[in-house]
């Protein structure tokens, strides 16, 4: 949103006059954002906060109000614009007797078995894959579609307890799956109220180790926004919340807590957690995880990362190059970003020719795949090759890319 205000119109607000509802938000945001701290209410009869409606009532109804209107193309762009929160409060993690409590507090409608939890394991598998294969911006209306459709009602439905929970954190991995194709598509305040959603639903199948995996992913798009203490502080939230967590996770979310500690210039802590999670990984079996799945590639990646907030520009390519090639050949969409990624470190460099070589590698995933943060690249490098035009390398670039703008319209 293009905005612009002076003293006066403070003035006005100071004064009682009620800003206009496109802009409440915004002010509220920048309160909390000074502040450090969520802000309820402004003091002088604002709106109540935004996400006051969507929070009130169970999990289910949320969910399911949050998931139709993410299905709604007409709404899409209103939820795409929504806000990152830089002050939200996270749901603390509350055990076993806070779910045994919700248990008895839900309302059934229907029935459900371990079939309807497998159900719902196999969908959440099956989107991880045509994320990796065609893009978020197929997969995520897929989702959406999904968790209104079955997945609300299965959480409304009667269940043994055992069942219940297992539905639970069956419902949070794809809350989460959601939330992280959110925030990848850049709709970074829908992703964080998918993240919040999705601990919730951790919270209520006591379920540990999905809470974390969740938290962790929060600190991933805290670190997107270049907000490093926040990463931070989630990342070892995370960490501490975690159980008796396997060497994968264990590997999962030392990376992160590496890469945080990178931003806010701890050299000493980055390096030494990227010893930790190398060590766990090299105790990890082989098996692949559609969910918080984490393998030499993205262990390399997160090195890229550390290396890069260090100045080490020439080791975080030679990183990155190490991802590329360590990287499963149907995550399309990982490939995508990491040549993104890659290119831009080449061309900040100053290896032009390389970059462009790059920037073709990503043009041939780019091509076949729908997402935002795919077109964010895509712009990223016409921009920076524009003034090249007497290379051959860029001038065969420019068309090529001229070429591919035409085909996504």
């Amino acid at each position: 949103m293009a905005l612009k205000y002076d003293q006066s119109a403070v003035s006005h607000w100071l004064s009682g006059t009620q800003p206009r509802a496109q802009v409440r938000p915004v002010i509220i945001e920048a309160l909390e954002r000074k502040l450090s701290r969520p802000v309820t209410s402004p003091r002088r009869g604002c709106v109540r906060r935004r996400r006051a409606a969507a929070d009130a009532g169970d999990t289910a109804a949320s969910l399911l109000d949050l998931g139709r209107a993410d299905m709604d193309p007409s709404r899409r762009g209103v939820l795409a614009a929504g806000l990152y929160s830089a002050a939200l409060a996270v749901p603390l993690f509350a055990g076993e007797a806070y779910a045994e409590e919700r248990e008895r507090s839900v309302r059934p409608t229907g029935r459900i078995g371990a079939a309807e939890v497998a159900t719902v394991r196999t969908m959440t598998d099956r989107i991880a894959d045509i994320l990796d294969e065609l893009g978020a911006g197929h997969a995520r209306p897929m989702a959406a579609a999904f968790l209104v459709n079955t997945v609300a009602p299965y959480l409304r439905a009667s269940a043994a307890g055992p069942v219940r929970r297992d539905m639970l954190s069956a419902a949070s991995d794809l809350t989460y799956l959601t939330g992280w194709m959110a925030m990848y598509e850049r709709a970074h305040g829908l992703g964080q109220q998918y993240y919040v959603k999705a601990l919730r639903l951790a919270q209520e199948a006591a379920d540990h180790v999905t809470y974390c995996r969740t938290l962790r992913g929060m600190s991933l798009q805290a670190s997107n926004l270049r907000y490093g203490p926040k990463a931070l502080e989630l990342a070892d939230s995370a960490a501490e919340a975690a159980p008796d967590a396997g060497p994968r996770l264990v590997a999962f979310l030392r990376g992160q807590q590496a890469h945080a500690s990178s931003m806010v210039g701890d050299r000493r802590q980055a390096f030494g957690r990227l010893r930790e999670a190398e060590a766990a990984l090299s105790k990890a079996d082989s098996r692949r995880e559609s969910i918080g799945g984490y393998d030499q590639s993205a262990y390399q990646f997160h090195v890229a990362h550390v290396l890069y907030e260090t100045r080490d520009l020439p080791g975080s390519i030679a990183a990155l190059k190490t991802s590329l090639r360590a990287q499963p050949k149907q995550e399309r969409q990982g490939r995508l970003h990491a040549n993104a990624v890659m290119a831009q470190r080449q061309f900040e460099f100053g290896h032009i020719e390389e970059a462009c070589t790059t920037w073709g590698t990503f043009l041939d995933d780019y091509v076949g795949l729908s997402s935002a943060r795919g077109d964010e690249h895509f712009e990223t490098m016409r921009k920076r090759i524009a003034p090249y035009g007497k290379l051959r390398a860029a001038r065969e670039l420019q068309e090529r890319s001229r070429q591919v703008a035409g085909m996504k319209g």
